[in-house]
């Protein structure tokens, strides 16, 4: 698992009371989603700035445009680019990347887990835990017990947790999420909101959104 690096000891954040808050709405088959999420934690604690992690699905939101799949296998041009601009980025920030097969892979279990557990404070660890494993070492994310395994690593309560990731309550409530993505206007992820709903979207616009969502924070 990836360790974050510690702060520099030159900065004072404020309380995280204090912080502005920028959401992060992330999709567990997303590559790009998988770079920012690596980086955001360890970006976002220099800024002074709070993350509020969203797990969501893409696909609900894609089959509404007439897409079965995501949109980089049906563009095989995109595609191609895609998995070469992430073998450049990857080595930019010292990620390890496999094709994971099939991809997307299906991020339901995980993303259910993310959304039962995203105001914990493992949350953060188990999220980077399940990229490393879906983009880094192909595991297969959308398996129970790797995922238990995942949890555990991460010091959650797993058998508590992924009873709560099975219920109606949190079905219902990431039902709820790919909704509220629609209508906050997200099309692809990862996406990123400030603290006045403006959308930054993409994984090289994430420090362009931390940069403005610092400036919210309060005198």
């Amino acid at each position: 698992m990836q360790e974050t690096p510690d702060a520099p000891s030159n900065v004072i954040p404020l309380p995280a009371a204090k912080q502005p808050v920028l959401e992060f709405w992330f999709e567990f088959g997303s590559t790009y989603s998988y770079l920012s999420a690596m980086r955001i934690e360890t970006l976002a604690r220099d800024c002074g700035v709070t993350v509020s992690w969203r797990p969501f699905l893409l696909g609900p939101i894609f089959k509404k445009q007439g897409w079965d799949t995501s949109p980089f296998n049906l563009n095989p041009a995109k595609g191609r680019y895609m998995w070469r601009d992430m073998e450049r980025q990857c080595e930019r920030y010292h990620l390890p990347l496999v094709r994971p097969e099939p991809f997307p892979q299906s991020g339901l279990l995980a993303a259910r887990i993310a959304l039962a557990g995203r105001t914990q404070p493992w949350i953060g660890d188990f999220t980077r835990a399940v990229f490393i494993a879906g983009f880094g070492t192909g595991e297969d994310i959308s398996d129970v017990a790797f995922l238990a395994g995942l949890l555990l690593e991460a010091g959650a309560p797993a058998k508590q947790i992924l009873e709560a990731a099975h219920s109606a309550e949190i079905k219902d409530k990431l039902r709820a999420a790919v909704s509220e993505a629609e209508d906050k206007g997200i099309f692809g992820a990862p996406s990123f909101f400030l603290p006045n709903g403006e959308l930054f979207w993409g994984n090289d616009r994430l420090e362009d959104a931390l940069e403005l969502a610092a400036s919210f924070a309060e005198d």
